[in-house]
């Protein structure tokens, strides 16, 4: 598709729905500028804390996007893509991020609400991961913040009002804070083993965020105290401390009727090896607060979402 964008002079892209749509963009973007292959400029990381990104400086056409979904994928420099062999190559410029975002939440209206949740929960997991991530601006607490409480009040909404253009345009709004995050953060472990669980099972990256961002927090909850502190009080209602977070999490699972466990979105037991070892190579680990050296814990945490 890159050979025939450059033979037809093609100018830029439209790309209507999920994260799907917009990384598959992002990906047709990078190599018609670059060439090669999307393995030669993936970002590779080796742990304990090796991390290489290969530059990418040719100039990009622009995107359009219409977004299906809540992950704010469209508003991030980055995309994921399985390889052959199952590997997610993750690859990130900021010149493949939408110039310009189309929000229509009457557009979303035929898109189940539970999917509409799911990814929600992968913007939410933006936002919090953007607060503790070892690279990290200012910026993107400040709209963390801000998107963290909207995501606590627009995803029960959905779910409760599953036709209410309204309540899809809360989560939506949400969801580009939470794009916007990105633009001003990286994320961490969480993003981590949830692309793993994707790679290794071909579960959706929404299903599989929320099943383990409460279990994320909770494993980052002593080395991240400070800023989980500050987005417990930033839920609805106030809260203190990364305990109240987690269980607040766990609240919204049921009010946002998302999936809570790793068995209910079919992830057999006899895969937490893989995704395990997996994540281990995975680049969010090189941004997290909580150093994994081996994939014992790892293993530990599957194990608690399973």
């Amino acid at each position: 598709m890159a050979r025939r964008v450059r033979a037809k002079g093609i100018d830029g892209f439209v790309a209507i729905g999920g994260g799907s749509a917009s990384d598959t963009a992002k990906a047709v973007c990078l190599l018609a500028a670059e060439g090669g292959r999307l393995a030669d400029h993936a970002v590779r990381f080796t742990p304990p804390a090796t991390l290489v990104a290969p530059p990418l400086r040719a100039p990009k056409l622009p995107i359009v996007a219409l977004p299906g979904t809540a992950s704010g994928a469209e508003v991030t420099p980055s995309l994921g893509v399985r390889d052959e062999e199952g590997a997610k190559l993750l690859l990130t410029d900021f010149q493949l991020a939408a110039r310009l975002v189309l929000i229509d939440p009457a557009a979303t209206l035929d898109i189940p609400a539970a999917l509409m949740c799911a990814t929600g929960m992968n913007g939410l997991a933006h936002c919090i991961e953007g607060l503790y991530s070892r690279e990290r601006s200012p910026l993107a607490e400040t709209i963390g913040l801000d998107a963290i409480g909207r995501f606590f009040t627009a995803l029960p909404a959905v779910h409760r009002q599953p036709h209410d253009p309204h309540a899809r345009a809360a989560l939506l709004y949400a969801a580009h804070l939470s794009g916007l995050v990105l633009i001003n953060a990286r994320t961490c472990l969480h993003h981590a083993v949830c692309h793993a669980i994707g790679a290794v099972t071909g579960v959706g990256h929404g299903a599989a965020n929320a099943v383990m961002l409460p279990h994320s927090v909770a494993f980052n909850a002593e080395e991240a105290a400070a800023p989980l502190a500050r987005a417990a009080a930033a839920l609805p209602g106030g809260g203190t401390g990364a305990g109240e977070l987690v269980s607040a999490l766990r609240w919204l699972q049921t009010a946002a009727g998302v999936p809570t466990r790793l068995r209910d979105i079919g992830v057999p037991a006899d895969a937490l090896d893989r995704i395990a070892a997996k994540s281990l190579r995975e680049r969010g680990l090189f941004y997290n607060p909580r150093p994994v050296a081996d994939a014992s814990p790892l293993r530990a945490l599957l194990e608690a979402a399973f």
